[in-house]
């Protein structure tokens, strides 16, 4: 079955959970600047991709996955500055997913699997949030946190460093997923960018232009590539998986 759950009949649907169990996998991003040559929907791109290569592997343990449409806004006041970024409020944000899980809780679905490449703090702890109390409803909740060490260790170098905003990490995975969408002349000339978001956060910068990245990029966009990008992918999906399956003891 297409595993897209907008392309899914409502027959389609009670028919998968009436076989159980099912995830809901839900890409989760932002509209925002990710530098001159890649697209503002950089992280939907992302979260999709990881869905997309999470699902064969839930399917080879036995656990049916339907990806839902992504969640395109959420909290992103520190590209504000930057044309295209649309920020939602964080309680904004939460109570959209806290009202998807509950018709999901209704319905019989086994699992709500979050599927996130938005590293916002704002919206990283929103997410932490609103898993908590997606499980307080009753809805076991699947959530690969890479802002977490454990996680973030098992990724690239510059993810890492944390100069990985729309630099080798993010653009690497777009070349994978969507070439079409990379602007090459802009991500030839992007001069590397070697200043650490996640330093810049805890020293108290509020915005990209503080934080060191006047262009809305951090990292090393010119050494990216669609291989690199492939093999991040499987990763992120593996880690995605290893949550599930935590979840569902499968």
């Amino acid at each position: 079955m297409n595993p897209a759950f907008a392309h899914a009949t409502w027959p389609q649907i009670k028919a998968a959970l009436a076989a159980g169990p099912v995830v809901a996998i839900l890409p989760l991003g932002a509209t925002e600047a990710h530098g001159p040559h890649l697209p503002l929907n950089t992280d939907v791109i992302i979260s999709e991709g990881m869905a997309q290569y999470a699902v064969p592997e839930l399917e080879d343990a036995g656990v049916a996955a339907f990806i839902l449409p992504a969640l395109a806004f959420a909290p992103a006041e520190y590209a504000a500055g930057f044309a295209g970024t649309i920020s939602i409020s964080a309680s904004a944000a939460k109570a959209v997913l806290l009202d998807i899980a509950r018709s999901l809780h209704a319905q019989g679905f086994a699992c709500l699997a979050l599927a996130n490449s938005h590293f916002d703090p704002a919206n990283v702890a929103m997410l932490r949030d609103a898993a908590t109390e997606i499980a307080a409803l009753g809805l076991k909740v699947a959530f690969a946190d890479f802002t977490r060490r454990k996680l973030a260790q098992t990724l690239t170098e510059e993810f890492q460093s944390g100069a990985c905003h729309a630099g080798q990490f993010e653009t690497s995975l777009v070349m994978a997923a969507r070439p079409e969408l990379v602007d090459e002349t802009a991500r030839r000339s992007a001069q590397d960018n070697p200043a650490s978001l996640t330093e810049a956060f805890t020293k108290g910068a509020k915005t990209f232009e503080q934080a060191g990245g006047p262009q809305a990029y951090f990292g090393f966009p010119q050494q990216a590539s669609a291989e690199e990008g492939v093999r991040t992918y499987e990763l992120l999906a593996k880690a995605l998986v290893t949550a599930v399956r935590e979840q569902l003891a499968v």
